[in-house]
């Protein structure tokens, strides 16, 4: 898969793959559709909605997931169930609640805390970022947070980290197109598979530790409102409520509500270091706004189009999800006079809208100003789908841009940010079923 995200992500087959709208290939025996540029990927996901809401039957999502959970399952009751319980618990316990907002503001503050341990000194964001982030959509699952110094949990989340590079690795390729290897007690699908066995066993145990003293119909979290559902349907033979689906549900929705908005805060991080004038505005910004004593709120974003712009840059410039969620057509369908069979594997390449000419000029360069109108005001732009779009598009967007903005400004706020002396930072990202940078240094100081 990593050879697919390289092919995809490279500036020359960009821009011929926005030539090629639509193009097929061979995965070893998976027929594949790759659909590139805005108004292709528009037509497909909006215009054609329920015919590409499907999702592959790879033999690597059967052996991981059943094709069951959320993300990876197949579009119909069972989907539509899973979804709906899902929004309702983001509406409940996230950020559909008047006070999450200043949750997620509480769990900033944590943070910036353990970055003020450093003075200063140079050290590698990471792991704090990713505690911190992961922790707002526990809030949503489990109603806690977990402290940054829980082993277990840290074990967990970089086990998912590691899970999300082994997906897009050539041994996962090799596996989706030749199960039998499967057998084969080396190579990295193996480690993929441990990983995972290794998950599933530490969620059922937390999942288990998190539903005592539940009192039925008076959901405190995600896994109550779950469990309601799963006892409300007991006796429906058709109902896709399980105590595995849970675990997979729950799995799906930390790793999917921390790696994303993890790695969107490491680049911005990255290229506030490596563009100081581009961070001293968003200062001025901020100053001017909100304040030095003030803290930064939802509220104040409309009235700070510049640091909007930055976000929204680092969002189409780093692509943190190249090639989406693979899809899959529900029936036999056409696509700019192109016939796609029925259940054949759809890879919507958000990559190349990002970088198609006819909507960005010069999308090459770093150019937060692309957002901005001649007053300076934030505009939005039509061709932007970081988070998909369609029928099966991000269900935690609103939580995502809520925590970016939020963790971004006040990060910012308390701390100037640059690059250790001698320091080169690898702008070139990660390969994997989502980009994100090579391990950096900064120093993060008082303002």
């Amino acid at each position: 898969m990593w050879k697919i995200v390289a092919f995809l992500t490279c500036k020359w087959h960009i821009s011929l793959a926005l030539v090629l709208q639509i193009f097929s290939l061979d995965l070893g025996g998976i027929s594949t559709v790759i659909v590139n540029g805005y108004d292709a990927i528009k037509e497909c996901l909006v215009h054609q909605t329920d015919n590409f809401a499907d999702r592959p039957s790879l033999p690597l999502f059967k052996k991981l997931t059943n094709m069951g959970g959320l993300l990876n399952s197949k579009y119909g009751r069972g989907w539509a169930d899973h979804r709906k319980v899902a929004v309702n618990c983001f509406r409940c316990f996230g950020p559909g609640q008047k006070c999450f907002e200043n949750k997620i503001s509480e769990e900033c503050m944590i943070f910036l805390d353990a970055v003020d341990i450093h003075k200063g000194k140079p050290f590698d964001a990471k792991c704090l970022v990713t505690n911190a982030v992961s922790n707002i959509t526990n809030l949503i699952i489990f109603g806690e947070r977990f402290t940054y110094d829980d082993t277990n949990y840290q074990h967990m989340i970089e086990i998912f980290s590691e899970n999300i590079e082994l997906a897009a690795s050539a041994w996962a390729f090799l596996y989706n197109a030749f199960p039998w290897i499967g057998i084969l007690p080396f190579g990295k699908h193996q480690r993929l598979f441990k990983n995972a066995a290794e998950v599933y066993d530490f969620l059922l145990k937390i999942i288990q530790r998190f539903c005592q003293n539940r009192t039925p119909q008076k959901p405190r979290h995600f896994i109550d409102s779950y469990l309601d559902e799963l006892e409300k349907n007991i006796n429906d033979p058709e109902s896709s409520f399980s105590t595995e689906n849970l675990i997979f549900t729950v799995g799906e929705l930390i790793i999917a509500g921390t790696e994303t908005t993890t790695n969107a805060l490491r680049w911005a991080i990255l290229f506030m270091a490596l563009y100081p004038n581009i961070q001293e505005k968003v200062h001025q910004e901020i100053d001017t706004i909100v304040g030095k004593n003030q803290i930064p709120s939802l509220e104040n974003k409309s009235q700070m189009p510049y640091t909007e712009a930055v976000l929204h840059e680092v969002l189409r410039y780093c692509n943190i999800a190249p090639l989406g969620i693979f899809r899959a057509t529900t029936k036999n369908t056409v696509v700019r006079g192109y016939s796609i069979p029925k259940g054949t594997t759809v890879i919507t390449n958000l990559y190349s809208v990002h970088f198609d000419e006819k909507y960005w000029s010069s999308p090459d360069l770093f150019c937060p100003e692309r957002f901005l109108d001649k007053n300076g005001q934030f505009v939005k732009k039509e061709a932007f789908v970081p988070f998909s779009i369609g029928r099966r598009h991000c269900l935690g967007e609103q939580l995502a841009r809520m925590e970016f903005f939020l963790f971004f400004t006040m990060l910012l706020q308390r701390f100037q940010i640059h690059f250790p002396p001698g320091s080169i930072p690898n702008l070139k990202p990660k390969l994997g079923m989502t980009l994100q940078p090579h391990p950096y240094l900064i120093s993060a100081d008082r303002r």
